[in-house]
């Protein structure tokens, strides 16, 4: 956008994907995509909006589609197979084994990290239970955890779940981080 353009017409565009989101939550949460309900929805936006001032997200302006449905489709699968290892641990004999295990993110966007938490705790088996912003690591508690190799190899998948958002929707800051850390873990 050009220097000219005002700074609140710039930030009401780049709080309009959040915007519209509220609104969305909203008519799913009451269950109706009618007038009425996007208009409170609307209302209930704009006075979450103005009584909690957030932060502005930055936005990476990049949104790849073929990285974005790759994403969409892993996920479903991934759902699929959480909950049936969940329906596995629940229903079979013996001891239910978990753990918490900490996640160092090698990227800095607090939206990514924010993606990567959420995605990490749609899966069933798997629940953020703290986020250090500042060090950028994720403790999740995780079920079928019995050994070292358990918790690495949950560690690997967190980070292949923040390389497939960072490369749907990452800022290429953010893809060139991945790539750094990448080498960095081969030396």
């Amino acid at each position: 956008m050009s220097p000219t353009f005002p700074a609140a017409a710039r930030r009401f565009w780049n709080q309009l994907p959040f915007f519209v989101w509220l609104v969305v939550l909203w008519m799913m949460l009451w269950g109706q995509f009618t007038v009425l309900a996007a208009v409170t929805g609307v209302a209930v936006a704009i006075g979450v909006t103005k009584v909690f001032h957030l932060p502005t997200a930055e936005l990476s302006g990049r949104v790849n589609l073929w990285y974005g449905l790759v994403f969409v489709v892993l996920f479903l699968a991934e759902l699929v197979r959480g909950a049936v290892m969940v329906a596995w641990q629940a229903l079979r004999p013996g001891e239910t084994t978990s753990g918490i295990i900490a996640v160092q993110l090698r990227t800095d966007a607090d939206l990514i990290m924010t993606h990567v938490s959420v995605a990490s705790s749609l899966i069933p088996g798997s629940l953020i239970v703290e986020a250090d912003r500042e060090r950028r690591i994720l403790y999740l508690h995780v079920l079928g955890i019995r050994h070292a190799a358990d918790a690495e190899a949950q560690r690997r998948n967190v980070l292949v779940w923040e390389e497939r958002i960072v490369r749907a929707v990452g800022s290429r800051a953010d893809v060139a981080a991945l790539k750094q850390a990448r080498k960095e873990a081969a030396r």
